[in-house]
């Protein structure tokens, strides 16, 4: 049988191909970025300018009679008062009082939160046994027990401590146990296979994968603690920030009042300020 072959003129392809080729280099597409807001960065300076500005409301509103200076002090008599409590040294015992009620009740909490946290995340066993306990507790608040524990403790710093603790407590506890709990299996599949032991795991793949999550309930145990501190110096308590306030709301000294608010303030702006950084210093592979 004799092979037919066919001619195909291929020109007229090639023609098409190379004008098509010549249209698309000339056209540019441009493709806008929609996710372009997510990595926008902000000067610091914007936070700065947020809280001068929110400062020069409260002044403009307070000066400008809409309400009374009496009941809402202008900031810069709110400082000047502070001032003059610095330098008379009057507000320093007050600080110094709820600093150290603040800082033990804070670390002890703290402490044994992340360790029973990670009880309870690691062994199913703690799991089932604690968390039904920790479920039935968490909701009581503390503010409301600390009658009872000045019973059994007495009026001292041990029951305001104590208090502080618990309030402390919860949160950091419910934070670790979902970061233990959410740990990648992949992981810890991993370093079974190379050998880690128990003890290894829980060191060098849970706690550091939990981090983030631990230091999300330390943030929120440190506004929680500020609460709880100042609810139990008012309640049983000569020195502290929520004793003074007390005292002089009794009194009616609004810029007093406003003093102590504002040390609370400083107080939990550094607290956020050093976790911030111990965070980024120990979680720097988040980013």
């Amino acid at each position: 049988m004799a092979e037919k072959i066919v001619k195909v003129n291929v020109e007229p392809i090639k023609a098409n191909l190379d004008q098509i080729n010549v249209r698309n280099l000339d056209s540019r597409i441009i493709v806008k970025n929609k996710a372009a807001f997510l990595e926008k960065n902000i000067p610091n300076y914007f936070s700065i300018a947020g809280v001068l500005g929110l400062l020069l409301l409260w002044q403009i509103v307070s000066k400008s009679g809409f309400v009374n200076e009496f009941t809402l002090p202008a900031p810069t008599t709110v400082l000047s008062t502070a001032g003059e409590l610095i330098s008379s040294g009057s507000l320093w015992p007050e600080i110094s009082a709820s600093l150290y009620r603040i800082g033990i009740g804070y670390a002890v909490g703290c402490i044994l939160g992340i360790v029973i946290g990670i009880v309870l995340g690691f062994s199913k066993l703690g799991e089932k046994i604690g968390m039904p306990i920790i479920n039935i507790l968490y909701p009581i608040p503390k503010i409301a027990i600390l009658p009872l524990i000045m019973l059994w403790l007495g009026i001292g710093e041990i029951s305001k401590i104590t208090v502080i603790s618990l309030a402390v407590f919860f949160p950091i506890i419910y934070n670790t146990y979902t970061g233990v709990s959410q740990t990648n299996r992949l992981l810890l599949n991993v370093a079974i296979t190379f050998g880690a032991t128990k003890f290894d795991l829980i060191r060098k793949v849970i706690f550091p994968s939990a981090l983030p999550m631990i230091f999300a309930g330390m943030r929120i145990s440190a506004g929680v603690s500020l609460l709880i501190l100042v609810s139990a110096e008012m309640i049983a308590a000569q020195h502290g920030i929520g004793s003074f306030i007390l005292k002089n709301a009794d009194l009616l000294v609004i810029s007093k009042v406003l003093v102590g608010v504002l040390v609370l303030c400083i107080i939990g702006g550094l607290f956020n300020y050093f976790l911030a950084k111990l965070e980024d210093k120990l979680v720097h592979w988040k980013s």
